[in-house]
Formats: C-alpha cells, structure tokens, sequence
C-alpha cells in the first residue's frame, strides 16, 4: 500500500522511514506542498499525507478522490487547511495527531520569551564583535509576572506548568475552563479580563472562525502598553498590519511568532537569495523588538517521532478498521 508524502523534507523521511520499519508500506515523498498545482502527481496511492500548508480544498480532494484515495493522513494537529465537508462527502477519512510533544512547542513559546526579554540574540552578536556592553539589554524579571494563555489544550497545559515554576500568575482564556489547572491556582477569566491584566500572551488556541484575528486593533487596545505577545499556534490568530501598527506606537512592547497569516509562501523553504515580495514579514523583521521563527516550535527530536509513529499508526488502523489508538486522531 503506498503512501503519498508532500511537503517532505530530509528530517520528514528519516523520520518515516524509520518508522516504516514496523510496517509494509510503501513511501513516496515530494517536496513540493499539496495544491491544484501538485495534486496530478498522486498515482497509485491509496493514503496522501499531508502538512499545516497543504491547501485540501474541495477542487483537490475531488481530484484525490478520482484517483483512488481513501485516506488524507494529516501529519500535524490543526486541519484548518482542510474542507470537512467535501472531505465527508466524498467519502475520504482524515485523521491527524491532535498531540505530539506539547512541551516541544510550550518550550519554544518560553524559548521567546526568554530571548526577547533578555536579548540573548543580540548579546550573542555583540560578544563576536568584541562589543561587551550592556546597554541596550536591559530586561525584566519574569517571576511575579501576569501570563495569559488563549487556549487550555495539550500545549496550553504545558506551557502553564512552565510559567508556574517560573513563578508568574497565570489566567487563561478558554471556552472549556480546566478544573485541574484551577486547582493549581489558574483564574479562568473572559477575554477582555485576560488582555487587561496580562503582560505576556501567549497563544495556543486553534484556528477556528471564532479565534481568527483574536489579536487585532480592537483587542491590542485593551492590553497593558508595551505588553509581550507570543504566538506559537496559528498565523492567522494575529492580523499582522494592526500588530504592526501596535508595535510602531509602542502599544504592543514586543512580539514573538513561530506562524505568519502568509507563511505557506515563505516557511520551509530557502530563500536566502530570493527578494522576498512579501512587505508586511518585512516590516516585521525589521523591528528590534520582534522575533520570528519560521514554524520551529515542533522541530524537536521526540516531536518527528512522535509524528511519524502516530501518522503509521492511524493509517494502519483506518486501513484494517480497528479502532483508532489515538483519541481525537479521527477528523472525518
């Protein structure tokens, strides 16, 4: 049985041929991302695995379905990019890995944190340079500090255990408050609440039509100046121009994303000698007080693992009708 790869790079097929070793299937990988443009290449599959910039829209998967398809196997936990409908209706099954390492990502979330309070990055050059001053590296203390996490998932919880043992008041947004987390002295609060009390956001809620643009004039408005925004989680949870506008005014103090609202034409690939066409990622970039990483936070060892085992592991199931493993692996 063959499966289909898109949007695969080197550590992708390691990882799954790795672990394949448990299983009879047959890979095939292509670097290129899934779109109309790509999709004639499927032939003989009967599984295509996909990534968070794949677009299955319903011209795709018509075309997936035509050529014998049963299975989109996501390779990740989102499935924005997907058209559930069209998927049922053509009678496709989806799965995904609704968790894999969550404290890969809640890290990499601190990870900013860190390196745009204390300016590690610009130390780091300086120190090469021979330039041993410290002005202009002036940071805070994070201990004591009022953290609010949009969304109360796997890698919600985990990046609230974090910034517990740091020592921070954490509240949290979450249409599903977590007793759990209460007991451990989180205030489950409403948005509004949450934007005025914090002096970090993080973002790790998914993308749906009620999170898209949570971060947007009206909601910087209402957050303390010169507040620290991270977000790990989906680029469109931010409109990028009032960000940048929030940034230029001094509103919005600093800002980290792993994810971009238009990272499908940028992230994964190198562009070192292109000029980039993209002018607001430019203008971001251009901030002394802004990091970016282009979708970094899952990259970790255990995190492609995990990805690979479960993404087998799902297929094999759909495919002998078992029971699925993983709970919430099935989308459709």
């Amino acid at each position: 049985m063959k499966i289909t790869f898109f949007s695969a790079k080197l550590y992708d097929k390691e990882s799954f041929k790795k672990a394949n070793e448990h299983y009879p299937f047959e890979l095939e990988f292509f670097e290129t991302h899934l779109g109309p443009h790509s999709v004639q290449m499927v032939n003989r599959a009967t599984v295509v695995c996909a990534f968070v910039n794949d677009k299955l829209t319903r011209p795709v998967l018509e075309v997936l379905a035509e050529r014998g398809v049963k299975i989109i196997a996501l390779r990740c936990a989102g499935f924005n990019n997907l058209d559930i409908d069209s998927a049922k209706e053509l009678g496709l099954k989806v799965c995904r890995v609704p968790a894999y390492s969550p404290e890969a990502v809640a890290e990499h979330a601190l990870a900013m944190i860190m390196t745009l309070n204390r300016k590690t990055h610009k130390a780091y050059n300086r120190v090469r340079e021979q330039n041993f001053a410290l002005q202009g590296l002036l940071g805070f203390d994070i201990c004591g500090k009022t953290v609010g996490v949009i969304g109360t998932g796997n890698i919600g919880k985990a990046f609230i255990r974090i910034m517990l043992g740091m020592g921070c008041k954490v509240v949290a947004y979450d249409l599903y408050p977590d007793e759990k987390l209460m007991e451990q002295g989180v205030s489950f609060l409403p948005l509004e609440d949450l934007l005025h009390q914090s002096d970090i956001i993080s973002l790790h809620c998914p993308l749906t039509e009620q999170t898209f643009h949570i971060i947007r004039k009206e909601n910087i408005a209402m957050m303390k100046h010169g507040v620290m925004i991270i977000n790990t989680g989906r680029g469109k949870l931010i409109d990028t121009k009032d960000a940048i506008e929030a940034l230029k005014s001094g509103q919005v103090g600093y800002l980290g994303i792993d994810v971009y609202e238009q990272e499908e034409q940028l992230f994964f690939r190198d562009l070192s000698a292109d000029i980039i066409q993209d002018d607001l990622i430019q203008r971001l970039m251009s901030f002394p007080n802004v990091l970016l990483t282009a979708h970094q936070a899952f990259f970790t060892q255990e995190a492609l693992s995990q990805i690979a085992q479960v993404t087998l592991g799902n297929i094999d199931d759909l495919i002998n009708q078992k029971e699925m493993r993983v709970k919430g692996a099935l989308v459709v």
